[in-house]
């Protein structure tokens, strides 16, 4: 039993790193050829939207992108050269800067996120049910918030 467990849990663990490594570059694609923003770009632009008051400290969109947090301060960089985001000092802590969307950030983001969202349905969601989706979501929902559980590593 234990070894049918694991079995299947190595085999959805795989599927899932393929399905993700096959997608992300096609969204980007996409995203690129209708926009003109990479998909890093707009990751971080969703986070910052999506953020009371759009913005958050660097080390809370680090937390929230699929970047690694190096890569997310050059993000940030780029966006600010390109006036999508701005960063402002943090009157708590000088040590820590806030990333804020821009109006122009925030117009981007809206132009290229109906091709985002039609890209996942036509490329995740293409061949699956809506039953299919909502059972894949809330398991792996079930996952993270197994991982959120776990007491933080020193």
């Amino acid at each position: 039993m234990a070894s049918t467990k694991k079995r299947a849990a190595a085999e959805a663990w795989g599927s899932l790193l393929q399905v993700h490594a096959a997608l992300v570059p096609e969204l980007d694609r996409r995203v690129r050829a209708s926009t003109g923003l990479p998909l890093a770009w707009y990751d971080v632009l969703l986070e910052l939207s999506a953020a009371r008051n759009g913005r958050l400290t660097m080390s809370q969109l680090g937390e929230r992108v699929v970047l690694s947090r190096s890569r997310v301060s050059r993000v940030v960089d780029e966006l600010t050269r390109a006036d999508l985001v701005r960063r402002d000092a943090n009157p708590d802590d000088a040590r820590s800067a806030y990333a804020v969307i821009t109006p122009a950030g925030e117009a981007r983001f809206r132009q290229a996120a109906p091709v985002y969202l039609g890209s996942i349905e036509e490329e995740f969601g293409g061949d699956l049910t809506v039953a299919e989706l909502t059972a894949l979501a809330s398991a792996l929902q079930r996952v993270l918030l197994r991982l959120d559980r776990r007491p933080a590593q020193q």
